[in-house]
């Protein structure tokens, strides 16, 4: 890939400045994405929100399927709390009849860590982002990964506290998810790691 990559950011609803900020930080070239045709990218962020909000609109801009022909055919893609949701082949604690796009062999748990107040920040052991400090992450309103496939790597749990020992990060081939918003911390390793996901995948 010659020239930068572009990297799509679902633009329905969610931190879509914070994602496309964090990404061309890192060197990406970025795109709000509505519509089927606006999907022509190297890569796509589905970014922390409302997942049912998501969803509903993806739905009523015929997005959906698209979004799901797109991860299917390989599009490298990284969803970061309810876009961890979003890439989820399962879900529990959705709402009624709730889809996604799928494509991360997991069972997700919606809202998992509880409420807006119940909302934490913890440092994370991420080796996979190489040497430096511990990852500081935001959870707010987090969903947890309960389950994974036999292709999916666990990239990160949670170290302390009631939750000890959740999977809050993981991938699989193409596919990066987070429980947690590295888009709020100005902490760019992760959209560095998914960059690099993308270039390999081009």
């Amino acid at each position: 890939m010659t020239s930068p990559p572009l990297v799509g950011v679902l633009a329905l609803q969610g931190d879509v400045r914070e994602h496309r900020r964090a990404l061309e930080a890192v060197g990406a070239r970025t795109r709000a994405v509505r519509t089927a045709q606006e999907l022509a990218v190297d890569g796509l962020v589905l970014p922390g929100g409302e997942s049912t909000t998501m969803w509903r609109l993806a739905v009523a801009n015929d997005l959906l399927e698209p979004l799901r022909c797109a991860v299917r055919a390989g599009l490298p893609a990284y969803g970061s709390c309810a876009g961890m949701i979003m890439l989820a082949d399962n879900l529990e604690g959705g709402v009624a009849g709730q889809e996604t796009v799928g494509g991360l062999d997991v069972v997700v748990r919606r809202n998992a860590f509880g409420r807006q107040v119940d909302s934490f920040e913890a440092d994370l052991d991420f080796p996979v982002l190489g040497a430096g400090p511990a990852l500081r992450a935001v959870f707010i309103r987090a969903p947890w990964v309960e389950k994974v496939g036999a292709d999916v790597e666990v990239l990160a749990r949670v170290a302390t506290g009631p939750a000890a020992d959740r999977i809050v990060a993981v991938r699989q081939g193409g596919l990066l998810a987070t429980s947690f918003h590295p888009e709020l911390t100005g902490d760019t390793r992760v959209h560095r790691l998914f960059l690099e996901l993308v270039r390999a995948v081009g």
